[in-house]
């Protein structure tokens, strides 16, 4: 497998498929670049090698066809200014002669963006056809869109076909794979995973494939509850899933016959309204008063979490474990956060994934003390669930 640190990219047009589906405002400006910089590592390095990157993206979800508040005009100018004042071009397209032969005239140093690739259905549909149309652009493919790497998309998985010798990772998608792989595939033990949020069953197959490789589960959040309640609890107003109850008695089976320690809150912080005002009082789990409903973890609970992480050698954190955008609830996230930083210290191994959770880090400040963020949602929870992503598994050869 080609890899992009010794591929040699002199003269060559490098076609990459990233993933700038950035958000715009109603002036088209850009409020939050951080995917364009997540992937400037991978554009410098093919200019630096003295090749062109030719970037293929969608952006929001065209479903006409063509439509210019789609368009990936809005992104040139700020390309251009985060690569230093580098020549950046727009395709009118992204596939067809005039795309092309701009792509064959292009300079070693410049860039090329071809205009979305969702204003063809073909994208979307992973249409051999227009794959093959897409390749015609450039003499290798590099694939650094993680966010899309479970979809079979023509640019992110059918396209690899035409480039049997001549395909690889960018290094977001490499460093991405790198890090899940050392939680799923050669964890430093123990293996601790936090589970946190609202519901059961949006972790259910997460958690259910996790049970064979973690030592310690800890889950969190609004699940916290069902669990409760499995177990003949009382849980007042909290949020709770009354069709999950067996399963949530299933994976407390599981997680016994398999040897997982399995942490779930035994006190919480409740409150008579789901208000940052709101009355609070610290009570037993399973006795939380009607007209009541946990909102974060109590402080035995934190103390637990806290001794497992901390003596953990691999971590991964996947939802907070209490309503942390409101200051009153913020405890048990915060402790969370803070105890991943002090094993990581120690020398563990600490990946964050998710939206809620990368947020957490965030506003507490604790992302600089964690060994890796993952910025992939729909694509890290896949990996997590065992799934194979044909973006990943299309450059690998599987």
């Amino acid at each position: 497998m080609q890899t992009i640190s010794s591929y040699d990219f002199k003269g060559k047009k490098a076609l990459i498929r990233v993933d700038f589906n950035v958000p715009l405002n109603e002036n088209f400006e850009i409020t939050d670049d951080t995917r364009m910089r997540a992937a400037l590592p991978t554009i410098k390095k093919i200019i630096e090698g003295g090749g062109s990157p030719i970037i293929m993206s969608h952006l929001g979800r065209p479903k006409n066809g063509p439509e210019d508040k789609f368009s990936l005009k809005p992104l040139v100018a700020h390309l251009s200014e985060l690569l230093d004042g580098a020549t950046v071009k727009i395709a009118p397209d992204c596939i067809g002669d005039e795309v092309k032969k701009m792509a064959d005239e292009i300079k070693p140093g410049e860039v090329l963006i071809l205009e979305n690739l969702r204003f063809y259905k073909e994208e979307t549909a992973g249409d051999e056809e227009f794959a093959k149309k897409l390749a015609e652009n450039g003499d290798c493919w590099v694939n650094d869109a993680f966010g899309t790497a479970h979809r079979a998309h023509a640019s992110t998985a059918v396209i690899a076909k035409f480039f049997p010798n001549d395909k690889m990772f960018g290094y977001l998608i490499e460093s991405e794979v790198e890090s899940l792989d050392k939680v799923v595939k050669s964890p430093q033990r123990p293996l601790t995973a936090i589970m946190g949020g609202a519901k059961v069953s949006s972790k259910i197959t997460i958690i259910e494939n996790l049970l064979s490789k973690v030592d310690n589960l800890i889950l969190g959040g609004g699940m916290t509850y069902t669990f409760v309640k499995a177990n003949g609890g009382k849980v007042g107003d909290s949020i709770c899933e009354d069709d999950f109850i067996d399963t949530a008695k299933n994976i407390e089976k599981l997680a016994k016959e398999k040897g997982v320690k399995l942490i779930i809150a035994t006190d919480v912080v409740a409150a008579d309204a789901f208000s940052n005002d709101a009355n609070t009082k610290i009570c037993a789990a399973n006795e939380i008063a009607d007209g009541w409903q946990g909102l974060d973890a109590g402080p035995d609970s934190v103390a637990q979490m806290k001794e497992v992480i901390e003596n953990s050698g691999t971590i991964l954190w996947n939802g907070p474990v209490g309503v942390f955008e409101m200051e009153t609830f913020a405890g048990g996230t915060k402790a969370v956060g803070a105890a991943i930083v002090e094993a990581t210290k120690k020398g563990a191994f600490s990946l964050v994934g998710g939206g809620d959770s990368v947020a957490a880090v965030n506003q507490f400040g604790i992302a600089p003390g964690v060994s890796y963020i993952s910025t992939a949602g729909g694509a890290l929870l896949e990996y997590l669930e065992g799934k194979v992503l044909p973006g990943v598994a299309a450059v690998r050869g599987e």
